[in-house]
Parts: structure tokens; C-alpha cells; sequence
């Protein structure tokens, strides 16, 4: 008698130990893992893929002055590896900082000597080495069983990678990214996708049910019955190929919808909204992505030139300045590197420099040298 009951009750323990429901249809984002980021935002939404790109293509088309000119590193930063041009690295280096909010250059030489090559790591491959005070004094790279380990040299605060992150309040280490800002507004959007998929593959039609008046038969179906009906269902009525197949009802059964219409939902309404949170993370103007109902700006001009003030130049300017610190002093007798942003060379900017140039030359109490200094060129 006793042994049944702790028979009884270890089965009840077993049972309730595996009470526990999940939805593994949500993406589960993680605040530390960038290949989670790359797959549910960049690689399955739309909108998240467009504002990656649009950010990384423009940040990386803002060419780089180096002064000196005739300095090593400006040759580097024009040729850094055999692989890549400068804007195709710089490009990937922007767009790894999109995704995770991390982005990591490693320098290349041969011994002590002066860098060599440039070259883009990926950030999920990537993890700070903290010292015994917190602060990094290394960072690893790891791919399967391989783990190469780089070192700051103490000294001199020189170090083969250059780790850039956004600002990040809760974290030393690493940086925030947009995903991770955006990630519900991401989830919203593509589960939104999904919805129009499934209904598309069902016909187009809202899901309904089967009701059984008890005509004919009863108050109920058989088993049989019930088996036979769902077996139909599936096979002719299911299915984006069965659209439009008219559903033939024996005595007794009635079709009842009971989902309610996107309509209702404000379904396509949502989906902008969601649209319009991600790019709003990443600062990229809604009108620049075409979606519709945003009427922040008068025009397509004003929006592109707010994209390119507010987040495409001050990134291309942190990126130059965090090069020029990591790289700007590493050959000797070259002396200290300095690396800007040409603004004159972006196109977007044109606008700005035309009315700097007609109010310069407006102002006759100025004189020429003046000019040229006010609009920013070189002594002739």
C-alpha cells in the first residue's frame, strides 16, 4: 500500500516537473548574442536590412582625408587587405556596428613592424578580455576550436584591434545595439509577415469552424465521421492551390467564421507603425524607406540631408577619429597621422555649401583670405 502511494506520488512529481509551455514560434533575443540580431532583424525584416544598409553604403561612401597626404596610412586606408577596397571595408565595419553595436578592426603586420593590413572581425566571434581592475586588456577571437588571443601593450596603449561600440548605459564592455532597441517593433513586423503568409496559404481566407446542428443524426459526430471531415478539410480546402474551391456540406454541418478581418485588426496600420519604431532606433528618416504616413518632412531632400547630419556623418567622423587614435602615430618618422571626414566630397551636402559659398561672397567687408578661411580651403 505504501509503495504505491510513493509510487503515486513520485509520478505526480515527474508530472509536474515538465508543466511548462512555450511559444517557439517568438525569436528569443539575447542582449549579448549578435548572430541572434543577424538572423531575426537583418536577415528576415525588411525594414531592419534596408536601415543596416542604407547607413553602412552611406557612412562608408563619406570618404576619409588623411593629412599628411603622403602618410602610410592613408595608402592602408585606401588598400587595407587584398580582399577589400577601403569603402568595402569600411562598409562592412558600419554594418557590423549596426547589427550588434560592435564592430572590430584588426591590424596585420609581420613582427614589430608597422601595420600591414586592416582587416573586419566579426563581432559574435569576438569577447573582451577583462583585466584584474574591470578594464579590457585584450579580446579574443574564437572560431570553432581556434581561439587567437590579442593583447594592449600596457606601455604604450597600442593594440592590434580597434573595438567600436555604441553607447551602452548598463555596460563596460560592449556596445547597445538598434536591434536590440527595436527588437519588439522587429518581433511586431515579422510576426505580422507570418500572419499574411499563413493566410495567403490558406486561401486568403480567416480561419472558421465546423458546426454540427445534429441534423440527421444525433447530437454529435462519430469518430469516424470526424476523421473523414478533417481528412477533406485538409486536402481540398487548405493551401494557397485551393483558393477560391467551393466547400461542399453534408446535412447537418454549418461553416462559421471566427477570426476577425485585418480591418478590424488595424492589421496594416500596426506593421507601419512597427516600421516606423525601427527606423526610428536607427535614425534613418521614414520617408527614406518608403513607408507611408510620415509627414515629418516637407520633402525628400530635407529628409535626406536630416539622415545624413544626424546619423550618417557622426558615424563616419567616430570611425575617423577612432582610427586616427588606434593608427594615426604606428610608423615612426611619419609623424602623427590626422584622419577627417571630407565633407565637401559628399553629395548630399551640396545644398549647405552652396548657400555657405553665396553668403560668404555676399559679405564685401570680408577679404579674400577671409573666405577661403571661413569656407574652409587651403591657402592657394
Amino acid at each position: 500500500m505504501f509503495d504505491w502511494l510513493r509510487k503515486l506520488r513520485a509520478q505526480q512529481r515527474v508530472e509536474r516537473k515538465f508543466l511548462s509551455w512555450c511559444d517557439l514560434r517568438a525569436p528569443i533575443w539575447s542582449p549579448r548574442d549578435p548572430a541572434v540580431f543577424a538572423r531575426e532583424g537583418y536577415a528576415r525584416n525588411a525594414i531592419a536590412y534596408r536601415c543596416v544598409r542604407l547607413i553602412a553604403e552611406a557612412a562608408a561612401s563619406a570618404p576619409l582625408r588623411v593629412e599628411p597626404a603622403d602618410h602610410p596610412l592613408a595608402r592602408l586606408l585606401a588598400q587595407p587587405n587584398p580582399e577589400q577596397t577601403g569603402i568595402e571595408l569600411l562598409e562592412s565595419f558600419y554594418g557590423h556596428l549596426q547589427v550588434s553595436g560592435n564592430a572590430y578592426l584588426e591590424a596585420a603586420s609581420i613582427d614589430d613592424a608597422p601595420p600591414s593590413e586592416v582587416f573586419v572581425l566579426r563581432p559574435d566571434r569576438m569577447s573582451v578580455v577583462p583585466g584584474p581592475d574591470g578594464w579590457p586588456i585584450g579580446w579574443e577571437h574564437r572560431v570553432g576550436a581556434v581561439v587567437r588571443r590579442f593583447h594592449r601593450d600596457p606601455l604604450s596603449g597600442d593594440a592590434p584591434i580597434l573595438h567600436l561600440k555604441l553607447f551602452h548605459p548598463a555596460d563596460d564592455w560592449y556596445g547597445l545595439s538598434p536591434m536590440e532597441a527595436a527588437a519588439y517593433a522587429i518581433d511586431i513586423h515579422n510576426a505580422g509577415g507570418a500572419w499574411n503568409k499563413a493566410l495567403i496559404d490558406n486561401a486568403a481566407r480567416p480561419s472558421g469552424a465546423l458546426v454540427f446542428t445534429g441534423a440527421g443524426g444525433g447530437d454529435r459526430l462519430s469518430e469516424e465521421q470526424y476523421r473523414r471531415i478533417k481528412q477533406e478539410l485538409d486536402e481540398m480546402h487548405v493551401g494557397a492551390a485551393n483558393a477560391g474551391r467551393p466547400m461542399l456540406l453534408e446535412g447537418g454541418l454549418d461553416w462559421r467564421p471566427m477570426s476577425l478581418s485585418p480591418a478590424d485588426m488595424d492589421f496594416i496600420e500596426a506593421r507601419h507603425a512597427a516600421a516606423r519604431d525601427i527606423a526610428l532606433a536607427f535614425g534613418v528618416p521614414p520617408m527614406l524607406l518608403g513607408i507611408p504616413g510620415d509627414n515629418t518632412y516637407s520633402n525628400y531632400r530635407e529628409a535626406n540631408l536630416a539622415f545624413w547630419r544626424h546619423t550618417a556623418l557622426p558615424l563616419a567622423a567616430k570611425a575617423a577619429r577612432g582610427i586616427e587614435a588606434w593608427l594615426g602615430a604606428r610608423w615612426p618618422g611619419s609623424g602623427q597621422a590626422s584622419v577627417q571626414v571630407e565633407l565637401d566630397a559628399v553629395p548630399a551636402l551640396a545644398v549647405e555649401r552652396e548657400a555657405l559659398w553665396a553668403r560668404i561672397g555676399g559679405a564685401d567687408f570680408l577679404s579674400l583670405e577671409e573666405k577661403r578661411a571661413l569656407a574652409g580651403l587651403a591657402e592657394p
